[in-house]
């Protein structure tokens, strides 16, 4: 048997061993003790997910769909001027007076199909809101 794999085989043994003693022993931590390489900064409970922030993350990505989902229902112009407006593509937000040279049309029309496209997924969005019973 070749030295490293004796070594690799010792050193996983030892590992085993420390696991198997904590698991009796059943190690107590506290939410307060610095976790290590943090310099005392960062401790176990600052590393716990909040209920309250995931709440709210859901709440957000529950939200994007929606929208996302209301967005569909615009016609495809509507949708193109709202996408590239707020960069809902990934990519980032354009001005009006770039979308209006991308389509080919006057940036004074792209201001009207972008303020019919919000009032038309602001009254959906409070229709849906009703319907709810939000």
């Amino acid at each position: 048997m070749s030295r490293n794999r004796r070594f690799g085989e010792r050193i996983a043994n030892e590992l085993r061993m420390e696991l198997r003693r904590t698991r009796r022993e059943g190690t107590l931590l506290s939410l307060q003790e610095p976790l290590e390489g943090s310099e005392g900064q960062l401790t176990l409970a600052d590393t716990l997910p909040d209920p309250a922030v995931m709440e709210d993350d859901c709440e957000r990505r529950a939200d994007a769909a929606r929208l996302r989902k209301l967005l569909e229902t615009l016609p495809p112009r509507e949708q193109q001027v709202l996408t590239r407006r707020y960069g809902l593509d990934g990519r980032p937000p354009c001005t009006q007076q770039e979308i209006a040279g991308q389509m080919g049309i006057s940036r004074s029309y792209i201001s009207r199909l972008e303020k019919r496209a919000l009032q038309a997924l602001s009254a959906r969005w409070g229709s849906e809101n009703v319907r709810r019973g939000k």
